[in-house]
């Protein structure tokens, strides 16, 4: 947690800087306004995200007889319960649970106060007509204003249209966004700033948009300052009145060029990577690999080319044969007890004889003794020792439960009376979803399934589809068909992946 507070308001700070030394005396008000929205997202987005990057680093190599002895230490676990910390989660909740309360009750007051006084439509917002002495102010869709000013038509037109961009706008969801900052996060003062930032911004806003309707600086300048101050402000509403300063006042009268603009926006590039790269990488440690591992691999690959062609006969202690395996047949515990190939300056130079060697197969005897896995001469052997040979790939599929390809089998599974009974049985069962029909799609939808030993089917997946719930159809259709004739391997039936395709057209 307090991780995440720290990167999150070093990130908000850095573009709160940014804002108010770049941005905030140019004329791009829309622009500042969703800069600041963004710029709270950043910060609370970026503490959840980690790139690691490896550095790798040596290993220490000891000795193989020494013993590296280090200081001893001794921890003390204290097992008591830290109370600081509990009543410091109580006094949050506390003061949190208060301001929620003071936010949801000036919310009320304001919905309240628009509900139970008179109303009049007014452009795409209501005018509330108060009682009370009051400048205008906006909150949601509702402009307040005073009865008797409104009746009287004292309210000049510059001051609805000020109040009307408001609205429109939707200037109101900034402040609650803000505020709703402000209750969780009561103890970080950068949201006060931020909200001084938005709510200015809006008045810019405002005040840019009767400058262009009404094309009278002068006028709106005198009227704004003559306002000014004339009533408190509600800090849920937009104001008219709000921080009428000679900054306000000069916007009115600047310009920004675009190519200024675009040049400031482009600023943001580096600041923005700079701020994630420095707040979400994570530098890990990882040794590197030692040496010997790539000599083992070297050693591993060099045993499978001087062993390929060897067969190995294992033999029990009464020289009976227990099994005959090429080496690629081998597990690891049988490839440990082969001794390793013979160093390359012992092996042959002469090209011929080494294309000889590498054809050459040959028959290598192992011995289970007590003592462990034992390299035998190569005696002959008579044939009745000789294990039985292998029996065929497909009887030993057909003996086990293993699923063959289609391709694989003597008799393809099918469908009884043929894949045109089944492709009709389908056309009759499919439903079109209605999604299909509207969008008048078609396409392929690629299932895959097992045909059983006894035809039923099982494992029903998608290969491919073209989405609206095509796949999910087929599927359904297929477990509703009758069982298949089973695949066979020489007269046995076995177990088979099949595949189908279906074309469908909602059309058709």
């Amino acid at each position: 947690m307090i991780d995440f507070i720290i990167k999150s308001t070093i990130s908000s700070i850095v573009l709160l800087v940014v804002y108010h030394f770049v941005f905030e005396n140019e004329k791009m008000h829309h622009f500042n306004r969703f800069y600041l929205l963004f710029a709270l997202v950043f910060s609370f987005i970026v503490p959840f995200i980690t790139i690691e990057i490896v550095q790798e680093i040596a290993s220490p190599i000891l000795s193989q007889n020494k013993i590296a002895v280090g200081d001893a230490t001794a921890a003390i676990v204290d097992n008591s319960i830290n109370y600081w910390i509990q009543i410091t989660a109580v006094i949050y909740g506390l003061i949190t649970t208060a301001l929620l309360i003071r936010f949801i009750r000036n919310i009320s007051k304001l919905v309240v106060k628009a509900k139970a006084t008179k109303t009049i439509a007014y452009e795409n917002c209501k005018l509330v007509l108060l009682k009370e002495q009051t400048l205008p102010y906006t909150f949601l869709n509702y402009i307040f204003v005073n009865e008797m000013e409104y009746d009287n038509r004292k309210i000049e037109a510059e001051l609805y249209t000020h109040e009307l961009i408001h609205v429109t706008q939707k200037h109101t969801l900034d402040i609650l966004i803000i505020e709703t900052l402000k209750v969780l996060f009561w103890f970080n003062p950068i949201f006060i700033f931020y909200k001084k930032a938005m709510q200015l911004n809006h008045e810019f806003l405002a005040d840019e948009k009767v400058v262009k309707s009404y094309n009278n600086v002068p006028f709106y300048q005198n009227l704004l300052i003559s306002k000014a101050n004339a009533n408190e402000t509600y800090y849920l509403a937009s104001n008219l009145n709000y921080s009428v300063t000679k900054k306000r006042l000069i916007m009115m009268t600047t310009t920004t060029s675009t190519a200024r603009a675009v040049l400031k926006k482009g600023m943001l590039i580096p600041v923005l990577t700079a701020l994630f790269f420095s707040l979400c990488t994570k530098v890990v440690a990882q040794e590197k690999k030692e040496k010997t591992t790539k000599e083992s691999t070297k050693q591993s690959k060099s045993s499978d080319e001087v062993w390929k062609n060897t067969v190995f006969i294992f033999r029990d202690a009464n020289k009976k044969i227990t099994a005959q395996k090429k080496y690629n047949e081998l597990t690891d515990k049988e490839k440990n007890s082969i001794p390793p190939p013979p160093p390359p300056a012992i092996r042959s130079t002469d090209k011929k004889e080494k294309q000889v060697q590498k054809n050459k197969s040959e028959t290598i005897y192992i011995d289970m003794t007590s003592d462990g896995p034992k390299m035998s001469d190569r005696n002959k052997v008579s044939k009745e020792d000789m294990p039985p040979p292998p029996p065929p790939k497909e009887a030993r599929i057909a003996d086990q439960n293993d699923i063959v390809n289609a391709s694989s089998t003597t008799e393809m599974p099918t469908y009884p009376g043929g894949m045109s009974e089944f492709y009709k049985f389908v056309s009759k069962t499919f439903i079109i979803p209605q999604e299909m029909v509207n969008a008048k799609a078609r396409g392929q939808v690629y299932i895959t399934f097992i045909v059983e030993k006894d035809g039923s089917i099982s494992e029903l997946r998608s290969l491919r589809d073209f989405g609206y719930g095509s796949a999910e159809e087929a599927i359904r259709v297929i477990k509703l068909s009758q069982k298949w004739i089973p695949g066979k391997v020489k007269d046995e039936a076995v177990r088979v992946r099949y595949n189908v395709p279906i074309s469908l057209s909602s059309g058709n």
